[in-house]
């Protein structure tokens, strides 16, 4: 005979300690919940209106430097390291955890146009408007030593631009040409010229560490590969962009910051149409940087703002000002994918939260698990009207607000235009743009 008897383990159900909740079995069968999505419901409209409470994304500024900053760069192996140029020549190396400069080196007479950390971490390099390369020590000179550089490179026009290689000895410089240079060697190895007489950006990609990209000043974007002895190809837009930026995990995907308000992502296999345009800003973007996961990309603009864009979103997720913010100039994403720094022409540094709501600091375990559910609840019901309201609200400076309703009404205004001369032409003589192909002009290969 055989007698069934229930058994438990008393370690699934006792408290640890006095302090801690009971553990009630749940039985997850939906006809025993009935209440069960109102109730969700309630509690993810308070978990989203909680989000946008306690958003305080602005952590601290890094005060300083005595001219508006230039450019920026992050080591390569150090989290806390931090390297700003400029405009008076000067670059500061910033200890990120205290949040106070360590090292001061005047390295160049006028602006720094571009700094690049060696893939080690070992040096820097520096370009500026007196037509020079110089290659620093990460290090601060010892007791008695003077500061000096490594290595200066005449060169014979003036560098807008420095990129180093991620896995070599080789880095590339951009101003009347492209040249890709050995470290060893103080003339370039290689250089490239498509009819252009000036570049103000050049990016090396982080995948196919062979690939080049540079912006032209004539509205173009030029891909390069290292083992060619000529530029790949091509794309000409109606207005210039300014940089552009790789997707860190996606080695054919690059963004690239234009003179025309938006951000566009292309494929270099198909050049012929932008990916994704991102349209938020309401003047000239002027930086981009992709977050190491590759899935979003914070943007600088002249209209004193930046925001956070999805890879494949056309509008952003997060926008960042303060009132005393003026134009920003450069920005970039931290390594650990939890912070971003601006750098902007009123001679401040801002570092702020990729996630504006997030707390800082060491969570408890019951903490965790809050969030965790809070997150999922807002992903559930984030298409609900009241909730997508909410979520996307933005508090905005009325300059901006106001210049965001100039630019729709003539955004619509060339749209009716455009209805119009096509309801009064021959049929098919007026051919349909979709937003996407409207600012490609061509593409050479």
């Amino acid at each position: 005979m055989k007698v069934k008897v229930l058994s438990r383990n008393p370690d699934d159900y006792v408290r640890e300690t006095t302090r801690d909740i009971h553990r009630v079995p749940r039985n997850y069968d939906p006809t025993l919940h009935p209440f069960e999505v109102p109730r969700e419901y309630t509690r993810a409209l308070n978990a989203t209106k909680l989000e946008r409470v306690f958003a305080k994304p602005f952590v601290g500024s890094l005060d300083g430097h005595r001219d508006g900053i230039n450019c920026m760069a992050k080591h390569s192996k150090s989290l806390s390291i931090l390297l700003s140029g400029a405009c008076d020549g000067e670059v500061k190396l910033w200890n990120l955890s205290k949040r106070e400069c360590v090292r001061t080196v005047q390295a160049h007479e006028g602006f720094v146009r571009g700094i690049a950390t060696r893939f080690c971490g070992t040096s820097f390099f520096t370009v500026g408007d007196d037509r020079t390369i110089k290659q620093w020590k990460m290090e601060p000179p010892g007791y008695g030593e003077q500061e000096e550089p490594l290595n200066t490179i005449l060169g014979k026009a003036v560098f807008t631009g420095i990129d180093h290689h991620q896995q070599g000895e080789t880095f590339a410089t951009c101003g009347q040409t492209v040249d890709i240079w050995d470290e060893q060697r103080t003339t370039p190895i290689r250089s490239f010229s498509w009819g252009v007489d000036s570049f103000s950006c050049v990016r090396y990609n982080p995948v196919e560490t062979e690939l080049l990209a540079s912006c032209a000043s004539d509205r173009s974007i030029v891909l390069y590969d290292m083992r060619e002895a000529t530029p790949l190809k091509k794309v000409i837009m109606k207005l210039r962009s300014n940089t552009l930026c790789w997707n860190p995990m996606e080695a054919y995907y690059f963004t690239c910051s234009n003179e025309d308000y938006n951000l566009y992502t292309y494929d270099m296999r198909h050049l012929d149409t932008p990916v994704t345009v991102h349209m938020d800003h309401v003047s000239a973007v002027l930086d981009v940087d992709y977050s190491p996961t590759g899935t979003e990309f914070v943007s600088a603009s002249f209209d004193k703002s930046i925001r956070i864009f999805p890879k494949d979103g056309g509008h952003s997720r997060e926008v960042y000002h303060t009132k005393r913010m003026q134009h920003v100039i450069c920005v970039r994403w931290s390594a650990d994918n939890k912070y971003i720094l601006s750098g902007s022409d009123e001679m401040n540094i801002r570092l702020w939260k990729a996630d504006a709501s997030e707390k800082l600091g060491v969570l408890t375990g019951r903490e965790k698990v809050t969030r965790d559910y809070n997150q999922k609840l807002r992903d559930k019901f984030q298409h609900h009207p009241h909730i997508r309201r909410i979520a996307r609200h933005r508090h905005l400076p009325h300059d901006l607000y106001k210049q965001r309703r100039e630019i729709k009404e003539m955004k619509d205004a060339r749209r009716r235009k455009e209805v119009n001369v096509r309801k009064h032409s021959k049929p098919g003589s007026v051919p349909v743009e979709t937003e996407k192909e409207k600012h490609v002009v061509a593409v050479v290969e």
